[in-house]
């Protein structure tokens, strides 16, 4: 029994923000219905590499685990139709529209809040309906730089530069499940539903820190730093003799030990490194003192040194290095589902855990008909909205 079982999810997100979430509903157990467009969700074609099977490229496999796949043509009234029947059963609705969308598709807010009163709505978007953003769409890379944190990203004196994974969309969609998890315990009081108003541009300001509020404190304009902490130091990668490692020496303690383990030990003695304030002041200094004592070390030993010395340090590996990496193996971190490698789910709840293997991303229709059964569909009804388009089945 997953923590979520007996939740229902009608999932109209696409793309990476809300079926990031929704993957981790369906983790937890809920079930997660998601609707596609007959063309399906575009990530399916944002590769390669491409799994033959599943119809859909990597991108799309890593976020639509535990999902069964009904395939609507909204424009068509009949689809409507059929989402209505499924929404009127739900206890969570995502969707990532653009503002307006839903009106159009005839679902007005105010009166659907009315019809559905113990629905959970989450709408995902880029800026919000309303404001000087308002309407606008969102893609993560955009948003990275309207919210500033391609500002803060990159090395000292650049420009700037876009994060290498899609922190946006990913912050959002766990934003947004957080949110869902707020309404649904809520709702064990009220006996309400309510909306949920999910921005991309708001979550990527509220992952500002520390530099929004080192600027509200300083008034200094924030840059990059490289792979420099802007407020602690030691808090760097390091070359070695082996592979590079990150070292983060946050106080006093740790500094103290990290220069006994590299055999520099007279450099406490030095006043510009006498405590973190100094050491922050004369952080370059404090960067060369330390290169000749690591250049000749191995980092991936030195990693281990340190670690057994409470100092945090860790080797730069390469993806292929981590998927391998034992301790991922040990967290369950990846995993095997019906031929399909997934990242494992982070969120391990002692008595009711995830299970990122129940299923494997749907194709597109795949769990049409069964899905349309059970929204009470009779086989006459089901095979004519197959045929007028209104729905799509997987082809065999």
């Amino acid at each position: 029994m997953g923590a979520l079982d007996g939740i229902k999810v009608v999932d109209l997100t696409r793309v990476l923000g809300g079926p990031y979430c929704t993957q981790w509903l369906g983790d937890h157990g809920a079930d997660v219905i998601k609707i596609a467009p007959p063309q399906g969700d575009e990530t399916r074609h944002w590769g390669p590499p491409f799994d033959e099977g599943i119809g859909a490229a990597s991108y799309f496999i890593g976020v639509n685990r535990n999902k069964r796949g009904l395939a609507l043509d909204l424009k068509q009234p009949e689809a409507r139709e059929v989402l209505a029947r499924l929404m009127a059963e739900a206890d969570v609705l995502v969707e990532n529209f653009k503002p307006g969308t839903w009106t159009k598709l005839g679902f007005d807010t105010e009166d659907f809040s009315a019809t559905h009163p113990r629905l959970i709505h989450c709408r995902i978007t880029g800026c919000g309906a309303d404001g000087p953003y308002g309407g606008l769409p969102g893609y993560d890379a955009v948003i990275q730089a309207q919210a500033g944190l391609m500002s803060v990203n990159g090395e000292p004196g650049g420009a700037g530069l876009r994060l290498g994974i899609p922190l946006v969309d990913i912050g959002t969609g766990l934003s947004a499940l957080a949110g869902i998890a707020m309404a649904l315990y809520e709702r064990e009081r009220s006996g309400q539903g309510q909306f949920i108003d999910m921005t991309l541009y708001d979550c990527a300001v509220a992952l500002m820190h520390p530099h929004a509020a080192n600027h509200f404190l300083s008034g200094k304009r924030p840059g990059p730093t490289g792979n420099a902490h802007p407020n602690i130091t030691p808090y760097d990668m390091f070359p070695t003799a082996g592979a590079p490692i990150y070292i983060a020496a946050a106080n006093d303690g740790q500094f103290a030990r990290l220069c006994k383990v590299i055999g520099a030990e007279a450099l406490l003695d030095d006043p510009r490194f006498a405590d973190h304030p100094a050491r922050n002041r004369n952080r370059a200094a404090m960067r060369e003192a330390l290169l000749p004592h690591l250049a000749p070390l191995d980092g991936a030993q030195l990693a281990r040194d340190l670690m057994a010395v409470n100092v945090p340090a860790g080797p730069v590996l390469g993806v292929p290095e981590v998927m391998i990496d034992p301790h991922t193996t040990h967290r369950r971190m990846i995993v095997a589902a019906d031929g399909v490698r997934p990242l494992g789910n982070p969120v391990k709840l002692a008595r009711t855990p995830p299970d990122p293997t129940k299923s494997r991303p749907p194709a597109v229709g795949e769990h049409t008909r069964a899905l349309l059964a059970a929204a009470g569909y009779a086989q006459e009804e089901s095979a004519e909205l197959i045929a007028i388009g209104a729905a799509l089945e997987r082809a065999p």
